[in-house]
């Protein structure tokens, strides 16, 4: 694993949204916008409070998570969905991703949600909680791989009987911010 630099994870302003940007393309590639986790976050806002970056001392972006405000299902429960979360290639592993997970994680508590969802792999996001096993009655609008529907409680019994596809239901983007 790289020695990570010195970091701190902070809530997310107004000017990283380039520099985060150009992380997730380094980071995840030209077919991130394809994904049907994407679906749910475009022309939305992250949930208030909830989109992080960790900086090096000199201010650069690092690494970035957001959650977003989703429905499960018709009429169900209020509750985040996870993603995009990015690390500095050259980081991977340094520290940077759990950091900002466990930032994610406390601060959805704090602010008093029930649940987070997240599509990814269950060996990484195990560690902080997450699994399948409440996520077998619910769905993601388009493609996706139902094993990697993970999902973490932050309320006993949030998901119990959770079921429907997840739907978008955050705070909609300004209009001028859509041509940006």
């Amino acid at each position: 694993a790289s020695q990570a630099p010195a970091f701190t994870v902070v809530a997310e302003s107004a000017g990283d949204i380039e520099a985060r940007e150009d992380l997730l393309d380094r980071a995840m590639g030209p077919g991130r916008r394809r994904k049907s986790s994407e679906k749910l976050r475009r022309g939305r806002r992250p949930s208030e409070g909830l989109a992080f970056v960790a900086r090096d001392a000199s201010g650069a972006v690092l690494g970035t998570v957001r959650l977003w405000d989703v429905t499960l299902g018709e009429g169900g429960p209020a509750a985040l969905l996870l993603g995009p979360l990015a690390v500095e290639p050259a980081l991977k592993g340094s520290g940077v991703g759990s950091a900002l997970m466990r930032h994610a994680v406390t601060e959805a508590a704090r602010l008093g949600h029930g649940a987070i969802l997240l599509v990814g792999d269950a060996p990484y996001y195990g560690r902080f909680g997450f699994s399948a096993a409440k996520t077998g009655a619910l769905a993601m609008p388009g493609p996706y791989e139902r094993h990697r529907l993970l999902a973490l409680e932050l309320m006993e019994g949030v998901l119990d009987d959770a079921h429907g596809t997840l739907k978008a239901a955050g705070r909609k983007q300004k209009a001028q911010s859509l041509a940006a």
